[in-house]
């Protein structure tokens, strides 16, 4: 086994290891972060696949950017995982077999990559950039490709990234207890005599009946 094959078997293990951990964490911190480490696994296989471009795309857009938002919106929600894990074994059922069938067509679609096929055949672009002597960028036909046959799909889903991130920004701006921001509106409709007030308390004791009384028991000392 050379080097490339075991490399790609210690990014795949941890792959997967941090993509179970994903979903048994306890700490929504820590599943956003056992996230991240799967992202990075997953840029490492990439970059054994030669795919350098969606690589570095997945590591500076999603680990990045992505997950450092999701990560702060999931700190600042402060989630009760009491809460969320009542129901737990309720929907169990249900979940298990969304879950299988999922797995079920991953399986069926994913299967027929590991049948014996013909020899993988080299796409035209590259071909022909190789008879022409002319180095061939994979990024530039990904980015020719996402751009002319893929734009309206890449639209969408910019469309339901920047949905989700007003949403996740959205939610954390619900009425706390604990909060102490300040209603603007009210400080626009403060008066001036609002703010001040004199009140006039009268004196409970006058000075000369407290001397009075005071004379009397220094003549007894």
């Amino acid at each position: 086994m050379d080097v490339r094959t075991g490399l790609f078997y210690l990014f795949s293990v941890v792959l997967i290891f941090s993509a179970f951990r994903v979903i048994t964490a306890r700490s929504p911190v820590h599943a956003a972060l056992f996230l991240v480490l799967t992202f990075f696994q997953a840029a490492g296989v990439w970059l054994l696949l030669k795919a350098e471009f969606l690589a570095i795309s997945l590591v500076l857009v999603y680990v990045g950017a992505v997950m450092v938002l999701f990560l702060f919106v999931v700190m600042m929600l402060d989630v009760n995982v009491d809460e969320l894990r009542a129901g737990f074994w309720k929907h169990f059922p249900l979940a298990a077999t969304i879950g299988a069938l999922i797995a079920l067509e991953m399986a069926a679609v994913l299967m027929g990559g590991f049948r014996p096929t013909e020899e993988p055949r080299a796409i035209p672009a590259a071909t022909a950039a190789a008879q022409a002597g002319v180095q061939y960028s994979n990024t530039k036909e990904l980015g020719r490709l996402l751009y002319t046959e893929y734009l309206f799909p890449l639209e969408i889903a910019a469309v339901l990234l920047l949905v989700a991130i007003v949403a996740a920004i959205a939610l954390t701006l619900r009425h706390r207890k604990d909060s102490k921001a300040i209603d603007p509106s009210l400080q626009v409709r403060v008066k001036a005599r609002d703010r001040l007030q004199i009140v006039k308390v009268p004196s409970t004791r006058q000075p000369e009946a407290a001397a009075v009384a005071v004379a009397p028991e220094g003549s007894k000392a």
